[in-house]
């Protein structure tokens, strides 16, 4: 348990300001290119507290730190209340809804840089302080983990929106359909211990992005 609390406070705020970021930069795209819903519903914010799913946001990766203190897998992710769009009311709806959908990921990747440089300084500077040490570092992973899960091409994550609006008109229409079925091939995925076969490539990139960087 001692463990688990330790990793809560190193955690804790990397996973909030990811998930946070993440969900405002979608809306501030969004208002961008002509759709000000999630303006409108407040939700263009740095307060967390508009963001937070109970379940994604507190449970799962309260869950996932539990289970890797006890020899579980070291993979945290989870995921905030989706930030409202109406992509018919984009300027050009199936493009614009790829700039959208990759500001999350893009958010992301930009967040992991920051804390690489973060960490960077701390050791340029000799700050050996191991709590600071583990947190840049934790945002880096979380961060990483998130985009690559939120790239993976599934409807309704950020990387099946990206297909939509990449594929010709027919396709799109007929990959958009996934959605209704978007959590339980993720959940089949996991379940069959497949899941990280799929995420590797992005996850792989993301950590190269940042090594270039280190």
């Amino acid at each position: 348990m001692e463990k688990v609390i330790q990793a809560i406070t190193v955690y804790a705020f990397p996973v909030l300001l990811a998930i946070t970021l993440h969900e405002a930069a979608h809306g501030y795209v969004a208002r961008m290119f002509g759709d000000p819903t999630a303006h409108q519903a407040g939700r263009i914010t740095l307060n967390p507290l508009r963001h937070i799913d109970p379940v994604g946001t507190v449970l799962v990766p309260l869950m996932i730190l539990l289970l890797s203190s006890i020899g579980g897998s070291g993979f945290l992710f989870g995921w905030a209340k989706p930030v409202p769009v109406d992509f018919s009311r984009l300027r050009n709806p199936k493009r614009d809804m790829i700039w959208v959908a990759a500001a999350g990921p893009g958010s992301n990747l930009v967040m992991a840089i920051g804390w690489a440089l973060l960490l960077k300084l701390l050791f340029e500077f000799d700050v050996r302080e191991t709590f600071f040490l583990e947190m840049a570092k934790a945002g880096i992973f979380v961060n990483i983990g998130l985009m690559a899960l939120n790239l993976l091409p599934v409807p309704p994550l950020d990387g099946g929106r990206i297909m939509v609006g990449l594929l010709p008109y027919r396709l799109a229409w007929q990959f958009a359909r996934l959605e209704r079925y978007g959590l339980f091939i993720i959940l089949g995925l996991m379940a069959t211990n497949t899941l990280w076969f799929f995420l590797s490539p992005f996850y792989r990139l993301g950590i190269a992005v940042v090594d270039w960087f280190l």
